[in-house]
């Protein structure tokens, strides 16, 4: 990495920090306990440009790396902002991918300068309730018509869906072949239209200002323009946006826990029991310190992914294994900091059961610790699969 770059990131680094802590905890907590979504967040992001973070400049972004992006997503979080304020940032960073690689230029010169400047919200329509992780075995499926394509099918834990004006969605097109299990499956990117999709909410552990829904389509129609890339192909290019958003979760791990790492410490400091500080206690405090120890060496590995996605070299292992350091060291030190606050840990004025909550989700997504360990034993070690 190039001095230049860098400044880039550490610039970047900055100004999203300074954004993002303009917004406090008592804002996340209003927003956790009201359900509401933090549209003044984004419409700062917004207006700073931040959305468009790695989208060209020729189609509105500022045209920014992963490795600038992943720093942004960690200061988002670590601002106490948590999943709530990355989840809000991330659905404009990343699901556009497979669109600015793959889709018409029509398609790119009309929506992808919408999204960086937070015109329009987009939802991402792939996961399925009785496919889980493996993908191949979704049920939805695009009819051909005349013109166009008839959709029908079911969706769950989809993000955004109570506000989205558009969706990424993926539909089989072609019959699942053993194989070519993953071939046969299209992209679309159309518009939400709860005419024909009905939107129900999850109730669920954390996130709350942050919807996650089931969808139930029913005869939605979907025109060619809206195909993007090759019909049949679509899976393949879901592919060009997962280990940029493992790398990136990784460091939303590592911005969680380094906002609670700072109300632990702070705690710690001024908490005063036998006469004398919590912090005075190795009890405490090496629990701290060995956290810190790990969010530091989990971000090396992350921007180390980050670094190798911008020079266009290969990084599934690197970004994995991003992603599971960054969820672990996590979760442990919000873990570690309910801990350290004791009784007053469960109370929400604390802000740490918010962060504790919301950081557990990403041991489990967008895919869980254990297929990480499936993934660097098979691709990695040369283990054989155990699925």
């Amino acid at each position: 990495m190039t001095s230049t770059e860098e400044s880039n990131v550490e610039v970047a680094r900055k100004a999203t920090r300074e954004l993002a802590r303009k917004f406090d905890y008592e804002y996340w907590l209003e927003k956790d306990r009201k359900h509401e979504y933090p549209w003044e967040f984004v419409k700062a992001f917004a207006d700073g440009g931040w959305l468009g973070a790695m989208i060209p400049e020729e189609y509105g972004g500022i045209g920014l790396g992963l490795a600038e992006s992943a720093v942004m997503m960690s200061e988002i979080a670590a601002s106490g902002a948590g999943m709530s304020g990355g989840s809000a940032v991330h659905f404009y960073v990343f699901p556009p991918a497979p669109i600015l690689k793959h889709g018409s230029e029509k398609m790119k010169r009309e929506w992808l300068p919408k999204l960086a400047k937070g015109e329009i919200l987009m939802a991402f329509g792939v996961t399925e309730p009785t496919a889980g992780v493996d993908t191949s075995r979704i049920t939805t499926r695009a009819e051909k018509i005349d013109g166009g394509w008839l959709v029908n099918g079911q969706k769950v834990w989809i993000t955004n869906a109570q506000n989205a004006h558009k969706i990424l969605l993926l539909a089989r097109t072609s019959p699942r072949r053993e194989d070519k299990p993953l071939h046969g499956m299209t992209l679309f990117f159309t518009d939400l239209n709860r005419d024909r999709i009905t939107v129900r909410e999850i109730e669920k552990l954390g996130r709350a200002s942050i919807d996650s829904n089931e969808l139930f389509i029913d005869n939605l129609e979907v025109s060619d323009d809206e195909v993007v890339g090759e019909v049949d192909k679509g899976f393949y290019y879901l592919i060009d946006g997962l280990n940029p958003e493992r790398a990136v979760v990784g460091m939303e791990g590592i911005g969680l826990g380094r906002a609670a790492l700072e109300l632990a410490t702070k705690y710690a400091n001024d908490r005063v029991v036998f006469d004398r500080p919590i912090g005075k206690n190795q009890a405490v405090v090496h629990p701290l310190a060995d956290s810190w120890i790990r969010l530091e060496a989990a971000e090396l590995m992350a921007m180390k992914a980050a670094e190798l996605f911008d020079a266009d070299q290969p990084c599934g292992p690197e970004s994995a294994a991003a992603k599971f350091l960054g969820a672990e060291a996590g979760f442990e030190v919000c873990d570690r900091a309910l801990s350290t606050h004791g009784g007053y840990a469960y109370a929400k004025e604390y802000h740490v059961e918010r962060l504790w909550r919301e950081v557990r989700l990403l041991r489990n997504a967008p895919f869980s610790q254990e297929m990480v360990l499936n993934y660097v034993s098979s691709k990695v070690l040369g283990l054989p699969r155990a699925y």
